[in-house]
Formats: C-alpha cells, structure tokens, sequence
C-alpha cells in the first residue's frame, strides 16, 4: 500500500511539474478518429479553414483564436469569443466551446403546428405560444483526453432541449409563470399541461387532522427549468458511460453552462470554470468551483456512508499532515465530514491510511489523483497502480444559479465573463472586470465586436508573452499554460 502511494505521489508531483491541471495523468490524446463519434475539433462557430486549425494547434506561438475574423459573421447577441491552446501540457486543446440557439417545441403535436418568425437575433419566436427558445453558451475542460468534452459539447444542449420539452407547454402559458400548487387533493399540473378534472373548483382546505397528510408544494416554473437543466447534466454523464467505450471517450470535463430562457439567465456549473457577470462595475459571482477542497465535507460524507468505497486503502478523516506510524497513540487535530473547525484525537492505526482529500489549493486532489469533484464522463478514471473507482466521488450533477436579467436595468457595457480555469487561474475576479470594462469603454458602443475583443484581451492578458523562462504576464508573474477559452456575454438590449 505504501510503495503504491509513494508512486502514485511521484506522478502527481510530476504532473503537476509539468502543467497538467486537474486531470488524472492519463494520457490525454483522443480517441482513434476511426471510432470517435465526434471527431476532435476546434468550436464550429469558428469556421477555421485547414491551415488556420493547424496553427491552432500550435504550443509554441499560441495564437489566440476568435470568431468574425476574416469577414465571417459574429455570434448571435453578438456574443464574444476568444480561445488559446495550452503551453504543452497536452497534445491537443481540451477545451470546448459551444453556442446556440435552441427550438423547444412541445411533445404535444398539436402545439407544432402553428408558423414561426425568425427575429433579428437569430430567434425562432412561435407566434402562437406553442414553444420557445433559449440561448445557450456553454465551456467544456477536458481532462485526460479531449473525448468528453467534445460530445458533450455537441449534445448537451440537445439533452437540455429534450427536458424542456416534457414542460414545454407548462411554461408557455404566461410571461411571469405562477407557482404550480401540486398536491395530493389540489389541482394538479401535468407535464402536458392538462389539469386534472377530479378536483377543480371544488377543493377545500384539510382540516386540522387532515393537514399532516394532505401538505401542498409549490413549485415555480422556475424551479421545473432547473429540474430541466440538472437532468440533462445527469442524461449527458449517462450517455458517455453507455458509449465511452463503442466511440473511444476518454477521460472527462468540467461543464459550465449559461442558458437565458423566458427573461431569466440559469448558470449550470460542475466543476472548477467560472462565471461572473459585471454591473455597473459591480461583480457578481454566478457560479462556484467545485474542488477537493471546496466539496470535502461531501465527500467525506460519502466514504463514512459507504466505506468500501475507499478500498481500505484511504481514510475518509483530514489531518492538517501525513500521520507516521511512530504517533500512533498521540493526538492529532482532524476534521471529519461534520466538522468545519478542527479538534484533537488520538491517532489509531486505521489513520495511517492515505485521506481522501490530500493536497491544498490548486494540488488538491481526491484520492492523489483528480483535482476536481464534478463534472462529466471519468467513467474508467481508477487510484493510480489500483483497481478503486473514483467515480462516486464526482457528481456530474450542476450547481444552478438564476439571475433575473428583467429585474435590473442594464448599461452598455454590462456583461458575464465565463472562462475555463486556465483563466481564473492567473486572474482575479477584479483583474477580469477591469480588463473588461477597460476594453469595452475604449470601444464605440456600437461597435458590435467590441465584446470578441474583450475576450480576446482576456486570454491575450492570461495566456502572457513567450520570454526566455516560459510565458509570462505584464507584471512578469508565470502566464497561464493551460488551455484558455472565454465568453463575453452582453446584456444591454438584449431582453
């Protein structure tokens, strides 16, 4: 078991020496194009002809990739983009980078029938109120190989569609949708939006002795679109698993999505890219990273609830240091899965183990072998030299956040930021928001590529110059060596 740690150490630390992130040190190339259902490439919307991809690729020069670059069009709500390959770390680029505009019609046919309009943003809008649109932007980080984060950037937002579907006609009954009162003796909604006739008009409140049993709940059509969004992370996870193996998926990714549906903006995220979106020179965080360190009590709940998870080779307990066996009988400070302070016990031979969680900051890891808690795919992902899965540890399932774009009045410059961790990595939250509004004050309002610059800027500033020690920022500080994409997403105009 020692030896064994004592390896699995040694290439963690080598990994990490040698820039390779939060993934498992697997080797990180993709798939044989010959079984991938979705070949290796670089985002869609960037229409990069075969020479322009193959200077993508380049780890030497890294050049800074965006759309509306050669005469081709912007994004729609004139969204901009902007993206860097790593310094080396992997072969290939493993991020991904999705946007759309996505149709959810009804599973009722006679909702379908009625015609659509295209609007000036790109919109499918249904004239009728038969179903709706959402915009979707969305980053994927791979780890351990391109494979998940390429289909899920593909399908994603498809498996999202398909769960807006069931309560598509729920939600296009009204602009501000009222609570859905569902109970066991009042009205009840159904997906299709029927009303069941057993009960209507006729219900009266429960008595004091029939309260208890007869409770209502009620759940707002806000509440059924996050439902909606964590059911696709959770079929997208179930998909990778049933064909990671027929279509060659390696490894996983972190997936953040932003989703603007009927006034609001939903930011789904699993695992350690971010979002903020910047008001008035306010910042906002819409999301949170999901780390060995920011999900410690989860996990170590979970190994006190299931401990052959562990493999008897881990212990679910943190120590602020490795425990030598000569202290066996001493006390030491810990923290258990209850705990968010720290208390002394007295060490006993199972806390010689290796824990869980070990590591600190950006070197944490679960298990020494992943250095995030949430995401998709890393169905196969095992303890380095063992057979002890790592998968119950990660939860593919998003943290949602909503924000009420209609609630507030929004200035010219008014944007989310989302990139992958390559940029938080080297820049703070303030970092991003000045860089940001610095760009977009220098630019005409309506300069319609203002935002791709912003992005631009972004990765431009993250990414550094080449010198001689590597690349480096403006302040001479390391440059980030991983892969860089970033969103600038305005809100002026576009409710």
């Amino acid at each position: 078991m020692m030896s064994r740690m004592k390896a699995a150490v040694a290439q963690l630390v080598s990994s990490i020496a040698s820039g390779s992130g939060s993934g498992s040190g697997s080797n990180p190339g993709a798939g044989p194009e010959s079984c991938a259902r979705f070949p290796y490439s670089r985002p869609l919307f960037l229409l990069l002809s075969p020479d322009e991809a193959q200077r993508a690729a380049d780890h030497s020069s890294r050049p800074i990739l965006a759309p509306g670059q050669g005469g081709r069009g912007a994004l729609p709500w004139d969204s901009g983009y902007a993206e860097v390959i790593n310094g080396g770390k992997s072969p290939l680029n493993e991020d991904q980078a999705t946007r759309e505009v996505v149709v959810v019609e009804s599973k009722n046919p006679k909702s379908n029938m009625e015609s659509k309009a295209i609007n000036k943003n790109g919109e499918n809008v249904d004239k009728e109120g038969k179903g709706f649109t959402f915009h979707y932007w969305a980053l994927f980080d791979g780890h351990a190989g391109t494979g998940a984060a390429v289909i899920a950037s593909r399908l994603l937002h498809l498996h999202i569609c398909e769960q807006l579907r069931d309560i598509a006609d729920i939600l296009r009954d009204c602009d501000v949708p009222p609570p859905i009162c569902l109970s066991s003796e009042a009205e009840t909604v159904t997906a299709d939006g029927t009303k069941s006739p057993a009960h209507e008009g006729d219900w009266q409140p429960p008595t004091d002795n029939e309260s208890r049993f007869l409770l209502e709940k009620e759940i707002s059509h806000q509440c059924l679109i996050v439902g909606a969004i964590e059911n696709a992370f959770k079929q997208m996870d179930k998909q990778i698993e049933r064909e990671r193996s027929s279509y060659c998926i390696l490894g996983g990714c972190c997936a953040l999505a932003v989703i603007y549906l009927l006034g609001k903006i939903y930011v789904a995220n699993a695992g350690d890219s971010r979002a903020i979106l910047i008001r008035n020179g306010e910042i906002i965080p819409l999301s949170n990273e999901f780390t060995p360190e920011s999900e410690r009590q989860r996990l170590q709940y979970l190994g006190y609830l299931q401990p052959h998870l562990l493999g008897n080779e881990f212990t679910r307990l943190e120590f602020p240091r490795r425990i030598q066996h000569r202290e066996i009988g001493r006390k030491m400070l810990f923290r258990d899965y209850s705990m968010t302070g720290w208390a002394y016990k007295t060490i006993e031979e199972d806390d010689l183990k290796f824990p869980l969680v070990y590591g600190e900051g950006k070197k944490a890891r679960v298990m020494a072998t992943i250095g995030v808690t949430r995401g998709l795919g890393d169905h196969d992902l095992k303890v380095h030299y063992s057979n002890i899965h790592i998968k119950p540890f990660l939860s593919c399932m998003p943290e949602v956040k909503v924000y009420d774009v209609k609630k507030y009045e929004h200035g010219t410059d008014d944007v989310i930021v989302m990139g992958t961790d390559g940029l938080w990595d080297v820049a703070s939250d303030r970092e991003v928001a000045d860089a940001v509004i610095q760009m977009l004050s220098s630019c005409e309002p309506d300069n319609r590529d203002r935002f791709t610059l912003a992005a631009q800027d972004l990765v431009m500033k993250s990414r550094g110059v080449l010198k001689d020690h590597g690349w480096r920022l403006s302040n001479n500080r390391l440059g980030s060596g991983d892969d860089i994409s970033v969103f600038v997403i305005p809100l002026y105009g576009q409710t």
